[in-house]
């Protein structure tokens, strides 16, 4: 390349990473300034930058949709990102970062009331397991119960508080949170872009990271007497090559949601499905859009 047309390279290059204006498709390809600016703790790990190959948009029947390369926090497509929609199931990821603030893992909860509507694990009442295994329970089978047992034994309205206050500290600024588990209410609700801060929060954890890439697990009690037998809700992992979990979701109301880790090439990339017809259709959508279409420029030998 010509110097002076490799000076052009790097002047536009800069120009549309940091400095997007107000287009959206260079919006697309800056950095996630703002959220940096309330994290200056958070290094820039990687010197490469997603690109498109052409102006193609994934075909998705979800309301919402965030997809966001992880080293770099880089956005590569959104839809209603800050639309204010129903978490379901996906409200665990946060129940999660609270629990393992909260406790260690090989503490003992003793479940004081089983909560049994919608998906559960199989808890008894007085039943005494690990923190450990009850985030099996929450992440892989997605129980309701094992969310309400965490929030009663910690104390209710407390752990309630705290879910908002992690929220917060997350900057997930569109988000509120009523109930542990996910049930469907009015004052319950989330964006595409703060569940993106949250699941990426979740995989920094190398054990809670483990665990939503768990396909099939049996689990027990203590005193090895009562045995759950959990199976993952995300039908993708083991399906899809480079799906590692993350959190299902689903209400009437919430409709199909699905938040998702994505590897590819070295790669990683976070995948927000949100009030979907189809989750699993239209996250394998995404997954073969960005296989098809995202690129990487190095930009460390143009910042040097």
């Amino acid at each position: 390349m010509r110097p002076k047309y490799y000076a052009l390279f790097v002047f536009f290059s800069l120009l549309f990473l940091f400095y997007p204006g107000d287009s959206p498709t260079f919006q697309l390809f800056a950095f996630h300034r703002k959220n940096f600016q309330k994290e200056p703790s958070l290094p820039l790990v990687t010197s490469f930058v997603p690109v498109l190959r052409v102006t193609s948009t994934p075909v998705v029947s979800a309301e919402g949709v965030y997809i966001t390369d992880l080293a770099s926090f880089t956005p590569i497509f959104a839809k209603n990102e800050h639309l204010h929609l129903y978490p379901a199931s996906t409200t665990k990821i946060i129940t999660a970062l609270v629990v393992m603030d909260s406790f260690k893992l090989d503490d003992v909860i003793t479940v004081k009331q089983v909560k049994n509507e919608g998906q559960t694990m199989g808890l008894v009442p007085g039943e005494r397991i690990t923190v450990e295994n009850l985030l099996y329970g929450l992440l892989v089978h997605s129980g309701n119960d094992a969310a309400y047992a965490f929030a009663d034994f910690y104390g209710y309205d407390a752990f309630i508080s705290l879910m908002n206050k992690k929220a917060e500290a997350l900057h997930m600024k569109d988000s509120h949170f009523a109930n542990p588990a996910g049930l469907d209410d009015d004052s319950q609700v989330v964006t595409p872009f703060d569940l993106s801060l949250a699941g990426r929060e979740l995989l920094k954890n190398p054990e809670l990271k483990k665990i939503v890439s768990t396909k099939a697990i049996t689990i027990s009690d203590v005193d090895f007497q009562i045995f759950h037998k959990l199976e993952n809700v995300n039908k993708l992992l083991g399906e899809v090559q480079g799906i590692g979990g993350l959190k299902t979701g689903y209400t009437e109301a919430a409709g199909e949601n699905l938040v998702s880790f994505y590897k590819k090439h070295g790669h990683e990339f976070l995948i927000v499905i949100l009030k979907s017809t189809d989750r699993f259709a239209d996250t394998r959508s995404v997954v073969s859009w960005v296989d098809g279409n995202v690129e990487y420029v190095d930009m460390k030998p143009l910042l040097q």
